[in-house]
């Protein structure tokens, strides 16, 4: 019987001829499996109803072709209704790209599109003219009291039209510093007016997504996805940059942090329109932005750490006490799993791949109308969904979370804990057997990196996730057997608490 190996993807996301040790990309394009272009459309009616049912389980067996991951994205995430008209996205996509004429909308669309993303980022281009110029910053630019910084390389960076030289100038770059320094002192501005604390807080943070690449001060920006060919153009950075910075802006609770330009990034690559790219970025922010958001004391992630905890500890408490006599029962091993879901992990093709199953089997049909809501209420419009038609229009996970929540009433966990759990479990021989110390559960973990299966790796959330609901259904837990031991553990868990936010410091994350 003939069997189709599949097509591979690489050639879609090229690599740099001198990065020779990036994994090759497991996921390959399979003919009646992978989502196609023609199947794509042909979901489509001709008003441009999607029948979105039909691409979830076409998704979930091969993923989507690279040539309309970019519009399939923003379904999956929430960007548009499947039960919109390619009229109505149309006019969606002109209000958030800020396109419409002001003097053809009522008061209440034209406060609506005052808020869309060119009015957005025209407003952080005059408090900082370098957004939409083309280029990017990647030194400080003010004091944390709102000073201006009067550095010459500040200077040369903050200002484009004196012309700055980035590597890619080569040569060119001493001749462009000494030519234009004399320029560079006379045009400091005297004058500042005063800033409020948000824009300074904005200010203070605009260096840390660019990157000091030719000092070799490796940061976010450049930092991001090195490898791949798409970067190596400077317009493709300062996209990504001007996302980044415009999003910072307008979330004010979270700023920007690090690990969001590995989520940001794809976008840039998949869809071309800038404004595209950044709401599909800005819709995925909103499932994950409780784990950006930090305190002196905390950082959001620490409550999916702990409902890994929780998790391991059902399916296989063996593994859970034995992470805790080593150290790990904080699960911080896991941080970067969860904060950038798994883009370190897998080759960049295969983090795709694994992402768009992962929003097929979470998806909820009541995106689009909730983030609506919530957009003009200024409120979560928890509770107020529309009924679908169906349960089928929910995605796998959540049909299973569906079922489990009439029955417990309890908020259900994200399918990434479970994708995290599911490695330990794959690896839960090795770490009982091998590892002594924390550091050799790091390091079994490390050899992980390319040697993943974005398919398996799903399954064996789902399945882990059947046996997590099931249990929790049965009472099945077993420490509930012994009260006393469950204070204890659950003193043991406070005392770790205590130190995590020190820990988080240590390997580089600011709360």
């Amino acid at each position: 019987m003939w069997f189709d190996t599949g097509a591979p993807t690489d050639s879609f996301y090229e690599v740099r001829a001198e990065c020779s040790d990036v994994p090759k990309t497991r996921f390959k394009i399979k003919a009646g499996k992978t989502l196609s272009e023609r199947r794509w459309k042909a979901a489509f009616s001709p008003e441009g109803h999607l029948d979105m049912t039909r691409m979830l389980s076409r998704i979930q067996r091969g993923g989507i072709h690279p040539t309309i991951r970019g519009e399939v994205w923003e379904f999956l995430l929430g960007c548009y209704d499947p039960k919109s008209t390619y009229e109505e996205r149309d006019q969606i996509r002109q209000r958030r790209s800020g396109d419409c004429m002001l003097m053809e909308v009522d008061k209440v669309v034209e406060k609506k599109l005052m808020e869309q993303y060119a009015k957005w980022k025209e407003l952080c281009c005059q408090m900082f003219p370098v957004i939409g110029s083309g280029r990017y910053i990647t030194a400080p630019v003010i004091t944390e009291d709102g000073q201006p910084i009067h550095d010459p390389l500040v200077l040369l960076e903050a200002n484009p039209q004196l012309g700055l030289a980035h590597p890619q100038d080569n040569g060119k770059a001493e001749h462009s510093e000494l030519s234009t320094s004399n320029s560079l002192e006379t045009n400091k501005p005297t004058n500042h007016p005063p800033m409020d604390k948000k824009e300074i807080q904005w200010k203070l943070t605009l260096h840390q997504i660019g990157s000091l690449s030719f000092l070799k001060v490796s940061l976010d920006v450049v930092r991001t996805d090195r490898t791949l060919v798409f970067y190596e153009k400077q317009e493709n950075l300062s996209k990504l940059w001007d996302i980044l910075a415009v999003y910072a802006w307008i979330d004010t609770d979270v700023g920007y942090c690090q690990g969001m330009s590995d989520l940001c990034s794809p976008m840039i690559m998949l869809l071309e329109d800038e404004a595209d790219a950044f709401w599909c970025f800005e819709h995925l922010m909103r499932r994950l932005r409780g784990n950006f958001r930090c305190t002196d004391s905390s950082v959001g992630v620490e409550t999916q750490l702990s409902n890994l905890g929780l998790v391991i500890q059902v399916i296989d408490p063996k593994l859970h006490q034995h992470l805790e006599t080593l150290g790990g029962g904080d699960y911080l091993f896991a941080f970067r799993m969860l904060m950038v879901m798994f883009r370190r992990e897998f080759s960049f093709g295969d983090s795709l791949y694994l992402w768009e199953m992962m929003w097929a089997l979470e998806y909820d049909p009541d995106f689009f109308s909730m983030y609506e809501e919530t957009d003009s209420s200024g409120e979560t419009a928890e509770g107020s969904k529309g009924k679908p038609k169906s349960i089928s229009q929910y995605g796998k996970f959540e049909r299973e979370n569906m079922k489990n929540k009439i029955k417990s009433g309890e908020a259900p966990l994200p399918i990434s804990v479970f994708l995290v759990a599911s490695v330990l479990k794959e690896k839960s021989s090795k770490l009982l057997t091998e590892a002594r110390g924390l550091d050799d559960v790091v390091k079994i973990l490390n050899d992980i990196t390319g040697n993943l299966d974005a398919k398996k790796a799903c399954a064996g959330a789902m399945k882990l996730h059947r046996k997590y609901l099931k249990k929790q259904d049965n009472g099945n837990f077993e420490y509930w057997e012994n009260p006393f031991a469950e204070v204890a553990r659950y003193l043991s868990r406070q005392q770790t608490y205590i130190c995590r936010s020190r820990k988080l410091r240590k390997i580089g994350v600011k709360p």
